[in-house]
């Protein structure tokens, strides 16, 4: 038995606005918890607050993140996405675009939130970043689908705080297989990682959860 969708709300602008202020003001939180000097007796009591700030929040809480409507009438759920998810305090986020000539790019600095080896983005995180660009990328062919394969390398460590460079654009397309490749570049315009990807459209899409 396959599982019932989740009931999504639609947010209008001025919600997907007092959201997405929400989520960056808690993203600038999670930066100052993980770099704060101050000590034990006041991180406790600034965690009783966060706590009554969290149960404010969640006494009307859904079970699925919500959608903004697109001017086609387009379900968009990117808005929770974590990578370029506006209204999702652990994303970046990275905002994706798609250039005239087909390409997916996207200029970004990351906090040490994304911290892997001193100094460094974790690797894991470059790799979610390439895998969105790459999906986004493979959308733009008109066969969108999900992650089947995704090869990454690695060429030198990328650094944090500093603008970042993320494009991506699709090779060929297979019948329902598209294959993009991609790369994140540091502010030397140097690429950092190197990445190429293979996703699939499923066959059939369940349209009630998009």
């Amino acid at each position: 038995m396959s599982a019932m969708p989740m009931e999504r709300q639609e947010l209008g602008d001025d919600e997907v606005t007092a959201r997405a202020g929400l989520a960056a003001r808690v993203r600038e939180l999670a930066e100052a918890a993980v770099l704060t000097g101050a000590g034990a007796a006041e991180a406790a009591a600034v965690a009783d607050e966060i706590e009554a700030l969290t149960a404010r929040l969640a006494v009307e809480r859904r079970g699925a993140p919500p959608y903004v409507a697109s001017s086609e009438g387009i379900m968009e759920r990117h808005t929770a996405n974590p990578v370029n998810g506006t209204l999702n305090p652990f994303a970046p986020p990275v905002d994706l675009e798609v250039t005239p000539d087909g390409a997916v790019r996207a200029e970004f600095t990351l906090s040490p939130l994304f911290e892997g080896p001193p100094s460094y983005v974790h690797g894991g995180v470059s790799a979610m970043v390439l895998d969105q660009a790459l999906g986004m990328a493979a959308a733009v062919s008109g066969t969108p689908g999900m992650t089947a394969t995704l090869e990454l390398r690695y060429r030198r460590p990328t650094p944090l705080g500093v603008p970042l460079v993320v494009e991506a654009r699709f090779s060929r397309v297979e019948g329902r297989k598209v294959h993009a490749s991609g790369s994140i570049t540091g502010p030397d315009g140097r690429v950092t990682v190197e990445a190429t990807a293979m996703f699939i459209m499923p066959e059939r899409f369940i349209t009630s959860q998009y």
